[in-house]
């Protein structure tokens, strides 16, 4: 590439602010102006914010990855002991998901709310969010005190450790969501609609959505399949 050419590509190295244009503005010149890529200055603090968290999301994922396959790998192997049919209870798995995916439905109307700077609701549909997400813990501990009182407790067969490894795993998620809904709750009755408390609720909103898309994982590898075997 020429050298005239490279002065009339935008893009070319050395065409920012530390470049040909810089050296431009320091003689005085008037083309001076920000050109190429990156020019914008750096993303917004929301945006940096939201990248992070969906990395923490994805290594997340990996940890449920695992999970899920060591389901796999020892979902077969009962050691004599009841399998899935015996154990679970259709009534109260239909609950338990109902309860989450409509969580996550009034989760996402918390943040359209806060978008729109609704206080009130933003606090009512976040309370919906945390007592729904509460109903299906309930449901959850109830089902693993059930199979501990039955003699099927995680010590009883592969297939039973897996279990209740993957979906107790779920389980203090949900525990950990609800502790975090509670705190923003708080801060925001304290705090208001502050940029950081935002920038906190999205993370939130993104933690319990990919929570719900677990459980749809989990409904089906472990529940569905586990039914119909």
């Amino acid at each position: 590439m020429s050298a005239a050419e490279a002065q009339e590509d935008p893009y070319v190295l050395g065409r920012g602010r530390g470049g040909a244009d810089a050296a431009g503005e320091g003689r005085g010149g008037d083309d001076a102006r920000p050109s190429g890529r990156g020019e914008g200055g750096p993303a917004p603090k929301r945006t940096v914010v939201g990248y992070g968290f969906w990395i923490y999301l994805l290594s997340d994922i990996i940890l449920f990855a695992g999970f899920f396959a060591a389901y796999a790998v020892l979902s077969g192997d009962l050691a004599g002991g009841p399998g899935p049919q015996e154990l679970f209870e259709q009534r109260r798995l239909a609950l338990e998901t109902a309860a989450l995916l409509i969580s996550s439905f009034t989760c996402g109307l918390a943040g359209i709310a806060a978008g729109r700077g609704a206080m009130l609701r933003t606090q009512g549909w976040l309370l919906v969010t945390g007592l729904l997400g509460a109903v299906f813990l309930g449901l959850e501990v109830q089902e693993f005190a059930t199979l501990v009182a039955e003699g099927a407790g995680p010590q009883r067969s592969a297939f039973l450790s897996a279990f209740f490894a993957l979906v107790g795993l779920h389980g203090l998620h949900i525990a950990a969501g609800l502790l975090w809904a509670g705190t923003m709750m708080a801060q925001l009755a304290v705090k208001g609609f502050r940029p950081a408390i935002e920038r906190r609720l999205m993370c939130f909103a993104l933690f319990w959505h990919a929570l719900d898309i677990v459980w749809v994982g989990i409904f089906t590898v472990v529940y569905l399949l586990g039914l119909a075997g």
